[in-house]
């Protein structure tokens, strides 16, 4: 299936750095509550990342990760997670987080 380029813009893919971890016991499969913060623009925002295979807590705090930031935010167990971070399956199907290969400013649209 291919979509029209207006399609694709519709998607607002930004850029972040997470600020601060939190464990999530309460989510079905392990994962981490993140809070990532996307400049001024947008703010900071919390997501749910299903990332703790490859990534510890201290792993994570500083790290920039691109996220979709106008999806509807989503009921997860008892959290409200407003952003979809991005990331792609490893040879085992653990998540590895999509980021950029130099530091830029957080807000930063994809294009």
């Amino acid at each position: 299936m291919t979509i029209d380029f207006d399609d694709f813009m519709k998607v607002d893919i930004r850029i972040g750095t997470i600020e601060a971890v939190n464990d999530f016991p309460e989510a079905r499969k392990p994962a981490w509550k993140l809070t990532i913060n996307f400049g001024d623009e947008i703010g900071v925002k919390k997501s749910s990342a299903q990332i703790t295979a490859h990534y510890g807590k201290d792993d994570l705090i500083g790290r920039q990760v691109i996220a979709v930031v106008n999806f509807p935010p989503r009921q997860i167990g008892p959290f409200m997670s407003e952003v979809l971070t991005l990331g792609l399956p490893d040879a085992d199907g653990e998540v590895v987080l999509l980021e950029p290969s130099k530091a830029v400013p957080n807000g930063g649209r994809m294009h």
